[in-house]
């Protein structure tokens, strides 16, 4: 094929490269909805399907690891909504849409919701982590709003149970699912906050899909969660899981039995802890006794010294050592003239005229030599230089090609002729020679057959 643009012939690859690139800039990210149809997946993981409608359809693919965290199993005839790049597989020249996201249609328009009404709340400040409030470092009285029997109540009564057991625990039921669920929820979380029976509030819920948890994804409770007087922890679904109550919340949990960690110290790290305390305690008395035992020794001490034979005896030995510290700075001092003087003599010897002339006629001496080599070395380097130079500007000179037995051939005007084309029959030329040079005239110009051609 003929590229019309540059008129250049591409082969298939090359065309197919080029679709790959247009289509990849063209289209970057593209959302599409529709139902599946030949769905595949091979030993590879990877996910093979067409989405279609009524009057087209187009190939998709969902790479390995992305296909294995669908929370959905895709099967034909499902309606979906696939988010990914436009592009081209050249092996093939099969025109493709390579996913990023693949989603149920509906659970789509719901997430599409859930990151509207989400917007618009973060907008309103209702997340920001600045009027979020610390958890109180012991919590005594415990409120969890759940499902009295749901798997989550049990795993947070197991966890508190096995780390904490003083606590006390009140179980608030309200349903976790359903229409209703939203409103009995925030109502549940209102009185729970205006009784101010409990240090902090758990709001608690297993895992499930985006339709199961829509209750804590409603603005009410979002609202009510950011109200609340007492401080509320947020742990609906699995770690994967987010809704509009774990950004309103607090603190948000990755899950149930995760939120009762967080909530309550592990007995057995607070027995260390009071161990470790009681470790520092004793070690702080200990010091404490040892510090006064100091204090009483020194107050000894200090008493014995008031004494007046004690005081006497401390001036002689002050004044004794006194008088050794003088005696020992007069004998450094006496060492330093000495050396003064000495340095002061040769310095008054160096400086005599006859000594300073000597001394230059010395050095003179031993650098002659060394100036002499050192141009000698020069003078040779630079001759080598110079025989490189006239070396290489003989094997480049005409003169030497002239000599191994070739001319020149000039025109009057002193034009080389490199060809039959510079010259015509009665031209007068010249040819010069290793040792002359011939006046010539052309009698006629015969170019060479083209051998190359056939002519």
């Amino acid at each position: 094929m003929t590229d019309t643009i540059t008129g250049e012939i591409l082969s298939p690859s090359q065309l197919n490269t080029l679709a790959r690139s247009l289509l990849e800039d063209a289209f970057p990210l593209v959302l599409v909805e529709g139902e599946l149809g030949n769905v595949s997946r091979p030993a590879s993981g990877h996910l093979y399907f067409t989405l279609k409608d009524a009057r087209a359809q187009v190939r998709c693919a969902l790479f390995k690891p992305k296909s294995q965290w669908l929370s959905f199993q895709p099967r034909e005839g499902m309606k979906v909504l696939a988010r990914g790049r436009l592009t081209l597989y050249e092996a093939r020249g099969d025109y493709q849409l390579i996913l990023d996201s693949l989603e149920d249609a509906g659970e789509g328009a719901l997430r599409r919701a859930f990151d509207q009404l989400k917007a618009r709340l973060q907008a309103e400040g209702l997340f920001d982590a600045a009027r979020k409030r610390p958890l109180p470092a012991y919590v005594r009285r415990l409120a969890v709003i759940t499902s009295p029997s749901g798997a989550a109540v049990r795993d947070v009564l197991s966890v508190l149970a096995r780390r904490f057991p003083l606590i006390e625990v009140e179980i608030l039921p309200v349903p976790v699912q359903g229409e209703v669920a939203a409103a009995q929820i925030a109502a549940m979380l209102r009185r729970a906050g205006a009784t101010g029976r409990h240090d902090v509030i758990l709001l608690a819920r297993g895992g499930g899909s985006l339709e199961d948890l829509w209750a804590f994804n409603d603005e009410a409770l979002a609202r009510a969660i950011a109200d609340s007087p007492v401080p509320v922890v947020s742990a609906v679904g699995h770690e994967t899981d987010f809704s509009l109550s774990d950004f309103a919340a607090d603190l948000r949990a990755p899950t149930p039995s995760a939120a009762a960690e967080l909530l309550v110290p592990s007995r057995v790290d607070l027995g260390q802890r009071v161990a470790g305390l009681q470790r520092r305690a004793a070690a702080l008395q200990a010091n404490h006794l040892r510090q006064l035992a100091q204090r009483a020794d020194r107050a000894a001490l200090r008493l014995n010294a008031q004494r007046p034979q004690a005081r006497l005896l401390a001036h002689a030995r002050r004044s004794d050592e006194a008088l050794r510290r003088l005696h020992s700075a007069w004998q450094q001092r006496l060492q330093a003239h000495a050396a003064d003087l000495r340095h002061a003599r040769a310095v008054l010897q160096a400086m005599r005229p006859q000594r300073r002339l000597q001394l230059l006629r010395q050095q003179l001496a031993d650098t002659h030599p060394r100036l002499q080599a050192a141009i000698a070395r020069r003078v040779q380097r630079d001759a080598l230089q110079l025989r490189g130079l006239a070396r290489s500007l003989e094997a480049v000179s005409p003169l030497a090609t002239i000599a191994r037995g070739y001319s020149i051939v000039q025109r009057g005007d002193g034009r080389v002729v490199r060809n039959t084309r510079d010259v015509v029959a009665g031209d007068a030329v010249h040819a010069r020679l290793a040792d002359g040079r011939l006046q010539l005239r052309v009698e006629a110009v015969e170019p060479l057959p083209d051998t190359a051609s056939g002519k």
